[in-house]
């Protein structure tokens, strides 16, 4: 797991995601989740209240005008739904997470990630949601809250099933978050997430699964279930750390595919092996490997840091150069693609802030809300993500043809060469 704060892990690619930006989107579906979970309770508490000709009494009766709410992420429209008594009895739906007024609270620009991996984990919706809504937001009862959870968790599980017969990915980005939250059943329970880029070049989750302490079983279950599940092939290129169980999981399961180890995750490990004194001038040796513009200079770059921490530092030299071959298989691959491909950037901003924020807590959770919790994240998520640089060059990819440094290589054989091979 890496320990790179959440600037960090944006300034390497430059291109990291707006938080603020994902809380005004997912606020909105949290909202609205809840209102629509307060009056599932009513209704419920009224289904065997009856007319006089046997029909239920209290209906659904459409929606109230769309309203906006003043919330930490700014203004937020809602819909409240609206009740039909036809007893007469005058029985009325009440949200009570959208008072009339709410008080406007300070910026949090963690509020979403918080909501979903702090606030229900510990079982205190109210007190994650007042985030969003304020003080009056704490009269969310608990029956709401474990319809929101049961309905996250229905839907993961409906997402874990889809065919995936027709999908085809170019390149994988995979990780395994630790994000604090003691399971039922261990300490060591983590998420492992695929995310994946698809041929015209967009972004979406691949995997959202768990497993104990990233190894290699656990790795190879979840791969094992996307290939039941259709997948035909791996991706040309995964990108991950070098310490997950996923690297032996992948051999025996996508053979194919290739490996690229994170530089994040690589850098951190070859810091912690030098005193402080030496850490800037080390992190920049690494910086002008990995930023070189050919393999060639990449290899050169490599063997001056060698050379210059060897002796002293043998511990830091050595982390470095175990992973030579699969920090660099980048430079096979289109140069436009290089900033998405050198490190897993594309999980670690979306669980930067998480990872952060959220703490032991006291209450354990159970693996299906775990798991609904991620989901709901990494799908608020997504809608944020952007193509890669440069998607035209996947189709040269996918065509077979081969890069060195960057470029595409020309074949001058003659054509009937070509064709036999």
């Amino acid at each position: 797991m890496s320990k790179f704060t959440e600037k960090e892990v944006i300034g390497l690619s430059g291109a990291g995601l707006g938080l603020d930006e994902l809380v005004r989107q997912g606020a909105r579906q949290v909202i609205q989740q809840a209102i629509e979970a307060e009056l599932a309770e009513l209704m419920e508490r009224f289904a065997n209240v009856k007319t006089m000709h046997g029909q239920r009494a209290v209906v659904r009766n459409g929606y109230l005008p769309e309203r906006e709410v003043l919330t930490a992420a700014g203004p937020i429209p809602v819909k409240v739904p609206k009740v039909r008594d036809r007893s007469g009895s005058g029985v009325k739906f009440n949200s009570s997470i959208v008072p009339p007024y709410v008080r406007k609270s300070p910026r949090v620009s963690a509020a979403l990630p918080w909501l979903y991996l702090k606030g229900i984990s510990t079982g205190d919706m109210s007190e994650a949601l007042s985030v969003l809504l304020g003080e009056d937001a704490k009269g969310l009862s608990a029956n709401v809250v474990s319809r929101l959870k049961a309905q996250w968790t229905e839907e993961h599980v409906a997402w874990s099933k889809r065919d995936l017969s027709k999908s085809r990915y170019v390149y994988w980005w995979v990780d395994g978050i630790h994000t604090g939250l003691r399971s039922e059943n261990s300490d060591g329970q983590c998420l492992l997430v695929i995310i994946g880029v698809r041929p015209d070049g967009s972004k979406e989750r691949v995997a959202i699964g768990d497993g104990y302490r990233e190894t290699k079983a656990s790795w190879l279950e979840l791969l094992l279930e996307l290939k039941a599940r259709g997948l035909q092939a791996g991706p040309l290129l995964a990108v991950g750390d070098g310490a997950m169980g996923f690297w032996a999981a992948l051999e025996e399961v996508f053979p194919a595919t290739r490996g690229q180890r994170c530089w994040f995750h690589k850098m951190g490990n070859v810091l912690n092996a030098l005193p402080k004194s030496q850490q800037g001038r080390a992190k920049a040796d690494m910086q002008a490997i990995w930023m070189a513009a050919t393999r060639a200079e990449a290899h050169a770059a490599f063997d001056r840091f060698v050379s210059i921490y060897a002796a002293k530092y043998p511990k830091a030299a050595e982390t470095l150069k175990k992973d030579r071959d699969s920090l660099l298989a980048f430079y096979d691959f289109p140069a436009e693609h290089w900033q998405h491909l050198r490190t897993t950037n594309a999980i670690e901003s979306t669980f930067a802030t998480v990872r952060h924020r959220t703490t032991r807590t006291r209450n354990c959770v159970s693996r299906p809300t775990f798991l609904g919790l991620a989901f709901k994240l990494i799908e608020e998520a997504e809608k944020t993500w952007r193509r890669i640089n440069g998607p035209e060059k996947i189709k040269l990819l996918l065509e077979g043809i081969a890069f060195k440094d960057g470029e595409p290589v020309q074949d001058d054989r003659p054509v009937q060469q070509k064709r036999a091979a």
